[in-house]
């Protein structure tokens, strides 16, 4: 629970990852490219080349992409984290099954279930792992820390047809 008064609070940075939520979860990910163009952008250095980001509507690692990014970008920020809406990511990214096992697990293990770690990671990758029974499974990759110290854990999500998260495990259903 966030103690600080609401005077500290940056509310502007919180409508503006509300108004990506609803864009990324009722648009699809093209429209949430073209809330997030309309943003400034930082100023790009001559050696860096622009690295494209893109997704399909209904494709189950856009979904699970869009989740963790959001979920991820919610929990880390150490100054001010979003517990709000990392609530409502898990709501409706997950079913209500998955949710209260996760939650079983959470308290089983003194972690965050989605992560599977007490601290949030400095990157991530999202990829395809393919068709399971009635379902998809995707491969997230989560890396915890930078240079020798860096370790990374791989979690297999799995969605249902509807492509709502029925799982979250360290090994492939596959």
């Amino acid at each position: 629970m966030n103690s600080k008064p609401s005077a500290a609070r940056r509310p502007g940075r919180r409508a503006a990852v509300a108004t990506a939520l609803a864009l990324a979860v009722g648009l699809g990910v093209s429209a949430q490219v073209s809330a997030q163009a309309s943003v400034a952008a930082p100023v790009r250095t001559a050696t860096a080349a622009p690295r494209p980001v893109t997704g399909t509507q209904g494709q189950a690692v856009t979904r699970v992409a869009d989740f963790y990014g959001a979920y991820i970008d919610a929990r880390g920020d150490y100054t001010d984290p979003d517990a709000t809406l990392a609530t409502a990511l898990r709501a409706h990214y997950l079913t209500p099954e998955f949710a209260a096992r996760l939650a079983a697990w959470e308290n089983a293990n003194g972690a965050d279930g989605v992560l599977r770690a007490q601290n949030v990671p400095t990157r991530w990758t999202v990829s395809d792992n393919g068709a399971v029974g009635n379902g998809h499974e995707v491969v997230v990759t989560l890396t915890f820390g930078s240079g020798g110290t860096a370790r990374t854990t791989k979690l297999f999500v799995l969605l249902e047809r509807y492509d709502r998260v029925i799982d979250i495990k360290t090994t492939s259903s596959r």
